[in-house]
């Protein structure tokens, strides 16, 4: 049978659906104006002001300059490599670690995982950081934006209590069949937290997408700068005039606003694209590693 409404609660439901279609509109158009400029005509996209919603003489002409444009590709190549290579090792000091603190039998486990927490509150700072990377001969190669962040405090916090949560009579029942901890790890815990584990590559591998500043501080090769520190020269700096080689005086300008705009959207869209395959696992497996009192 159904149940009545009052008119409060029809009020009350209608303004939420108002105001999160509101919310979702904001929140969304941003993203929709930079597609829509970015595929429409430069002259007339210097010439407007205020909102647009469709694209006006529409054309490919930004994205094929972005592409053709040797220092994008070298910088998608290097951002794919710090993501996946990153990302890996990542998983693995994170899982190993969450696996060590985790179990009954560790010896001084509260202190060392106060040692690591404390660090999500105090660090070195970046002087010393700099320092230590120099030291270790890791400036201007690849692994200065890899190893310094082969784990984080929090992410080690979150995986380390899932693991805690698997039933310790599975832990007994593979020792009993003669299984070590990195069989117990990679058989029992890793296959029973997969939520978790795939939240972990979201974080990390969007940590690594739109890292910049840790490239911008320790590489001095451009043919390392990963795609996020391009696009900051892009923006920041206005250096278009690489790309638009060909391009007659009066036109650059206008079309290196939009080139700005197609260069955000070609790095903005790949990572937007790995949500939706991450999604169902994303809810389950922050509650299956938040902190339980």
């Amino acid at each position: 049978m159904k149940i009545k409404r009052s008119v409060g609660e029809i009020v009350f439901d209608t303004s939420n659906v108002v105001v999160l279609l509101l919310l979702s509109a904001i929140t969304l158009y941003p993203l929709l104006y930079v597609l829509i400029a970015s595929l429409s005509d430069p002259a007339w996209l210097v010439k407007t002001r205020g909102l647009i919603f469709y694209p006006k003489g529409m054309t490919l002409e930004a994205y094929k300059m972005v592409f053709m444009n040797p220092a994008t590709m070298s910088g998608y190549f290097n951002t794919i490599f710090y993501v996946v290579v990153g990302t890996s090792l990542n998983i693995v000091m994170t899982a190993l670690g969450a696996y060590a603190l985790s179990r009954q039998n560790v010896m001084w486990k509260n202190p060392i995982m106060f040692g690591i927490v404390f660090t999500m509150f105090f660090n070195g700072g970046l002087i010393p950081t700099f320092l230590l990377v120099n030291n270790l001969g890791l400036l201007d190669s690849r692994w200065a934006l890899i190893l310094p962040v082969a784990m984080s405090a929090y992410n080690l916090v979150i995986m380390r209590t899932a693991f805690a949560g698997v039933p310790v009579s599975l832990e007994e029942s593979a020792r009993l069949d003669g299984a070590n901890d990195f069989t117990i790890l990679l058989r029992v815990i890793v296959p029973l937290s997969m939520p978790v584990i795939a939240v972990m590559l979201l974080f990390y591998g969007v940590g690594h997408w739109n890292a910049w500043f840790n490239a911008m501080i320790y590489l001095r090769t451009r043919d390392l700068y990963p795609l996020q520190l391009i696009l900051r020269e892009i923006l920041i700096t206005n250096s278009t005039d690489t790309m638009m080689t060909g391009v007659g005086g009066g036109d650059k300008m206008p079309i290196g606003e939009t080139i700005k705009y197609a260069t955000i959207i070609v790095a903005t869209v790949p990572i937007l694209a790995l949500y939706p395959f991450l999604q169902k696992y994303f809810v389950k497996g922050v509650m299956i590693g938040a902190i339980k009192g």
